[in-house]
């Protein structure tokens, strides 16, 4: 039976990655959330939606918010996944690094890859919602001189050219994530030895 889990973004996104790694070899369907709250709530009206939510990261730290949401919210965690953050610098297909007039990402991402933005003095950075909109952003818009910094799989997702990989600053750069269900949902799941 295919599982449905809610994440924070969109296809192509960290949280549909770790997503997709935490239930490897199951049949997923991903529910993109504009925000944490949405996935908590999605949770709330379905409670056979499992959700994937990031909760530390390597160096921006704990995010306390995420912690706060769970507990308040009464669902449970089932597990946890932790992922090695890789950034790339992705954009349209033909692009040349040295022709990118502007850089879109999350604000953490960005933060990430401090080091390799300086390599690039006339690219202008700018914060966006998430790493995999930018991606899709960019290719929905054909946006010459635009890059994107997000995961390798929003490029093949987006067909978008990879311009440089491995771009963050911090080689052991990492996310825990923690897979979270109704309090019901998750005693069904421990009784079968589920996800």
């Amino acid at each position: 039976m295919k599982k449905k889990v809610a994440i924070q973004g969109i296809a192509g996104s960290y949280h549909d990655i770790a997503a997709r790694n935490y239930f490897e070899g199951e049949e997923i369907e991903i529910i993109g959330c504009n925000t944490f709250r949405d996935v908590i709530s999605t949770i709330k009206k379905d409670p056979s939606i499992l959700g994937m939510m990031a909760i530390e990261n390597t160096i921006a730290g704990s995010l306390l918010q995420n912690h706060e949401l769970i507990r308040e919210s009464g669902l449970q965690v089932i597990g946890e996944y932790k992922l090695r953050i890789s950034h790339s610098l992705v954009a349209l297909p033909g692009t040349n690094i040295h022709d990118v007039k502007e850089v879109n990402s999350h604000p953490i991402a960005l933060m990430q890859c401090t080091d390799f933005l300086d390599t690039l003095p006339n690219a202008k950075v700018v914060e966006k919602e998430d790493t995999a909109m930018s991606a899709r952003w960019i290719s929905e818009n054909q946006l010459k001189g635009h890059a994107a910094i997000c995961g390798k799989l929003a490029a093949q997702i987006y067909n978008m050219e990879v311009l440089a990989e491995g771009i963050e600053t911090n080689k052991r750069n990492f996310t825990r994530f923690l897979a979270i269900a109704d309090r019901w949902t998750a005693a069904y799941c421990i009784g079968l030895n589920c996800p």
